[in-house]
């Protein structure tokens, strides 16, 4: 979705795209308080709590700057790819798809990448978990025999929340925006409150305390740091969800309430602590007045959990379609759930995944702080790559020396492993979870990469030459039928089998024949008069290549009507559409392992039928099985 410029956009305008991006960008980042503050001085023994408090504040403040303000909204959110941020914008930015060598591999550097995606994808099913349960734990405070419910609660908000996703965005989110601009407002005036009553807590704004707390406590710095990163997570989302508001409506959302509000919460946090050093047991739910109050914040805290939630599901819906479209992923059913808006899309199958690995989650770890443990490492791996793929996106893409360069990621790249370090001791505490994940769908997009890779060279790499296809056009031999024909070509050039095999069985050709080929470029979307190139070869013949961006969907639909309005005489209700029905058969010499031939396998015989993927009535779909042999 393309934005106008921001200058052109009225004030009204501004302040809506403000408002939206703090109930999508921000939901994650925005709940972080409801328990990092906890889990950080959770480490450290009660009668210290009191004098470390200060050092775990710097610490989380620090953070914010450095990580969020400085990394991403400062230099990464500059890295846009026609608008749109994101891993596969890194991607196409860094150029790492265009490494020459062998076609069939994959660049080393695309592998690093989808470790990027497939963390991201891991956190898409923690997330929901630990902001849901975090804030049914608040039932405990309210209700101090409600602690049996807290589970049931939280999985029942979680079934709800992932069965109203087929409903789409449109009706919900335009409850994001208010609910959470009360929020952020309430953190703000809550830990301000705290503050005015305790202002020594602003001495965590000097360094020096976090580094007095590592030099007083070094044998709980891994875990503090560990928890710390709580209070950054989500910052991803600042980055992939750039292309619906925009760089400067984040950037205003950010320096103008977010940040304040975030800040503000977390030291008024500080200073209930250093006042009640051994009451920290949700220091946040803390902050309000028992009764009605707390009672109002903790329906608050709940409500700001579900947008989080969802913040993060449908980012992961994105993140599904864009790896389909770059071919990373196999073919999903995908449905638009809002024709004005084309990035509010749904998959019935990520969807369930996710809803049954956040249930999962909070069934296996039962406590936030149990699930914390999980929490993290993806996170920080994500952070990692990012910076990882920032530098070739400096040197390629931006033009910088080297020594421009390395300085300043060396800079966050010292931060990222140092979180990255502190969260590698929680692997045995839940941390295999997301590594888990991460690794399953990691082989499952290099292993379709490849196969795609190896069918790609086989089917289509000896297609044979155009002028060929002419010449059998106007054969004696071959009988001209009334009539259109539409055969799908994996590439633009040769003749497809499915169109060869058709002639060898039939003896026969319609009048109209187009050869339809899908491409999909590395920018978010095509201009409209950029979408379609057609010519003519002769005899009745035409080769149609349609382009689109990994934010987009095919529509061939749609393109055959271009075609036809072109001087093509393509009758779309009565056009056959012929695609080639590969059949995986292994044992053969394809560099793959065994494993994955027949994980492949599974995968091409489980996709989403083209049908759906490219919008076509299946009444106009005659698929001719081609048996590859990997």
């Amino acid at each position: 979705m393309s934005l106008p410029p921001a200058d052109t956009l009225s004030s009204r305008a501004k302040l809506a795209l403000c408002i939206g991006a703090m109930g999508v960008v921000f939901g994650d980042i925005g709940t972080s308080p409801l328990y990092a503050l906890r889990e950080s001085i959770e480490h450290l023994p009660i009668g210290e709590r009191s004098g470390a408090a200060l050092g775990v504040l710097s610490l989380i403040f620090w953070s914010l700057l450095l990580v969020v303000s400085l990394k991403y909204l400062t230099v990464v959110m500059r890295a846009d790819n026609g608008g749109e941020g994101g891993i596969f914008a890194l991607l196409a930015l860094g150029r790492f798809d265009h490494q020459g060598g062998d076609a069939r591999r994959i660049p080393w550097g695309v592998i690093v990448l989808l470790i990027g995606a497939a963390m991201i994808c891991g956190e898409g099913v923690i997330t929901p978990a630990i902001s849901v349960l975090s804030a049914s734990e608040g039932l405990k405070v309210i209700l101090p025999d409600a602690d049996h419910y807290v589970i049931p609660v939280c999985i029942a908000i979680l079934v709800g929340l992932f069965w109203v996703q087929h409903r789409g965005t449109k009706a919900i989110g335009q409850l994001f925006g208010p609910v959470m601009l009360v929020w952020f407002t309430t953190l703000g005036l809550l830990g301000l409150w705290h503050v005015v009553q305790t202002p020594q807590v602003l001495a965590a704004i000097n360094p020096m305390h976090a580094v007095h707390l590592a030099q007083h406590h070094p044998g709980h710095m891994v875990a503090i740091l560990g928890s710390v990163v709580l209070a950054i997570t989500g910052v991803e989302a600042l980055y992939a969800d750039m292309g619906h508001f925009g760089r400067p409506a984040i950037l205003r959302a950010w320096y103008g309430l977010v940040l304040p509000g975030l800040v503000l919460n977390y030291f008024g946090q500080g200073a209930y602590v250093l006042a009640h050093p051994a009451d920290t047991a949700n220091p946040f739910l803390a902050l309000a007045p028992a009764g009605v109050l707390r009672t109002a914040l903790l329906v608050l805290s709940l409500l700001a959990a579900i947008i989080a939630s969802q913040a993060l599901i449908s980012g992961t819906f994105s993140l599904a379609r864009q790896a389909m479209q770059l071919g990373y992923f196999p073919r999903l059913k995908v449905l638009h759930t809002n024709p004005d808006q084309r990035g509010q899309i749904y998959l019935p199958l990520v969807n369930m995944f996710l809803a049954i690995g956040s249930i999962l989650t909070v069934l296996l770890f039962k406590s936030s702080s149990a699930l914390a443990g999980a929490y993290g490492i993806a996170v920080t791996g994500t952070m990692t790559v990012t910076t990882f793929a920032l530098f070739f996106v400096f040197l390629r893409r931006w033009k910088w020396r080297w020594w421009q360069a390395v300085p300043l990621c060396l800079l966050f790249l010292a931060v990222d492993l140092t979180f990255l370090g502190a969260n590698l001791p929680k692997i045995v505490h839940g941390g295999w979870l997301p590594l888990a994940i991460g690794a399953g769908l990691l082989a499952l997009m290099h292993t379709w990469k490849s196969g795609r890779n190896e069918i790609q060279e086989k089917v289509y790499g000896g297609a044979i030459a155009e002028v060929d296809l002419a010449s059998i056009a106007r054969s004696k031999n071959i009988t001209r039928v009334s009539g259109s024909a539409v055969f799908m070509v994996g590439t633009p050039q040769g003749t497809p089998l499915a169109l060869l095999h058709h002639l060898k069985a039939n003896k026969c050709l319609q009048q109209t024949v187009v050869l339809l080929t899908i491409l999909t470029r590395e920018v978010p979307s095509v201009e409209d008069e950029e979408r379609m190139s057609l010519e003519s070869l002769g005899e009745g013949v035409w080769r149609a290549v349609g382009s689109y961006g990994y934010m987009e969907s095919p529509d061939v639909a749609k393109l055959c009507e271009r075609i036809a309005h072109q001087g093509v005489p393509l009758n779309l209700n009565a056009t056959t559409f012929y695609f080639n029905r590969e059949m995986i058969i292994t044992g053969g010499g394809a560099r793959m392992f065994e494993w994955q031939k027949s994980l492949y396998a599974f995968l091409s015989r489980n996709a989403s039928p083209v049908k759906d993927y490219y919008r076509i009535l299946p009444t106009q779909i005659i698929e001719i099985g081609l048996p590859v042999q990997l």
